[in-house]
């Protein structure tokens, strides 16, 4: 029979590295949890190491290129382009936020996170998935303006504006992710909490709870259907305004344009939800923590690392930023000594 103990503070984060609450009876203080992980197999452990730490140097490399692209390139100062390096730097932030513990952890074999530890992971993982399904939503509104209102995009899509619907998106973020830390902190868990998964993630910390979680369900359950469920709504009517507006061009060349300003973000934007959706149902369908874990790679790392080469391999704006930030001739050197180490 497990030893539980109810962990509560009136403020987060900053009251996370506080919780000495001594034993009394028959309790105790939490101050440590075990990360599950994929597999405990010895022999696959250097397999997933060296895996997963190709694919977060791929997300963070990638999406950095993507930032300094477009900083160093001037014609790429437009809402649409700084609306993308924003969203290279959180998911810079959101894959930083997990990776970096899981490859810890198998390096020292080990499965310990503490609760703090796993209090933040919990929060910034939070507060990076709100970003990134707002900012998904912003882009989607920067193309219906971009492509129904063409003549007053400049005068609407301003600076002023941008900056703006950047820091909203921040600031509900992090009042979603403030929301959901300190609903957590009023659970009681058991003193020796085995989390079936690579992270600390919301939904399996209310699920091992040792307390009434009907409340926290309820509340996890609303805001996702409101900030998730409003966002693809906002992403979904904005197409659907698109969609009438390239109706009404007449040349093929003009629709062909207007779609191809869509097409990395929709592949962006249905790679994050299909995925995101797809965890939900195969843990629902199968109750299985494993498919459950596996499910979560496509949206918490695949997807982060494939975000880049959509925006990149079919933009030439963005092409022509990458060779400026590198110089063309280092480009030719670079393949130049990439083929005399080939042949």
């Amino acid at each position: 029979m497990c030893v539980c103990v109810k962990i509560s503070r009136a403020i987060f984060p900053f009251s996370v590295s506080h919780l000495h609450h001594m034993a009394q009876g028959n309790q105790t203080t939490v101050s440590k949890f075990l990360l599950l992980g994929f597999s405990e197999d010895p022999e696959l452990q250097p397999l997933i190491f060296g895996l997963f730490l190709s694919m977060y140097l791929i997300t963070v490399f990638g999406n950095l290129l993507i930032i300094l692209a477009t900083i160093s390139d001037s014609h790429l100062h437009t809402p649409m382009y700084f609306f993308i390096s924003n969203l290279s730097f959180v998911d810079i932030g959101f894959t930083s936020t997990t990776i970096p513990k899981m490859l810890w952890n198998i390096h020292t074999q080990s499965q310990v996170i503490t609760y703090e530890a796993c209090i933040f992971q919990m929060h910034f993982f939070t507060l990076f998935i709100g970003l990134d399904i707002f900012l998904l939503t912003v882009m989607a509104y920067d193309r219906f303006v971009a492509i129904c209102h063409s003549l007053l995009y400049t005068v609407i899509m301003n600076p002023w504006l941008c900056a703006l619907l950047v820091l909203m998106s921040w600031i509900i973020s992090l009042l979603h992710s403030l929301l959901e830390s300190l609903m957590v902190l009023q659970l009681s868990f058991c003193t020796v909490l085995e989390i079936p998964h690579f992270f600390c993630e919301l939904h399996q910390m209310i699920q091992l709870a040792n307390s009434d979680t009907f409340l926290s369900n309820m509340i996890m359950y609303f805001v996702a259907v409101f900030l998730a469920g409003g966002s693809l709504f906002g992403i979904i009517y904005s197409y659907s305004k698109i969609v009438f507006c390239i109706r009404e061009i007449s040349s093929s060349q003009g629709k062909y344009k207007a779609l191809s300003t869509c097409a990395s973000h929709l592949s962006v934007v249905s790679l994050f939800y299909c995925t995101g959706l797809g965890v939900y149902l195969s843990s629902a369908a199968t109750h299985s923590s494993h498919s459950s874990v596996t499910a979560s790679v496509m949206y918490t790392v695949v997807t982060p690392m494939l975000n880049p080469f959509i925006y990149s391999l079919r933009n030439k704006d963005l092409k022509r930023g990458l060779k400026m930030l590198f110089g063309k001739e280092n480009i030719k050197v670079s393949i130049v000594l990439g083929l005399e180490k080939f042949l």
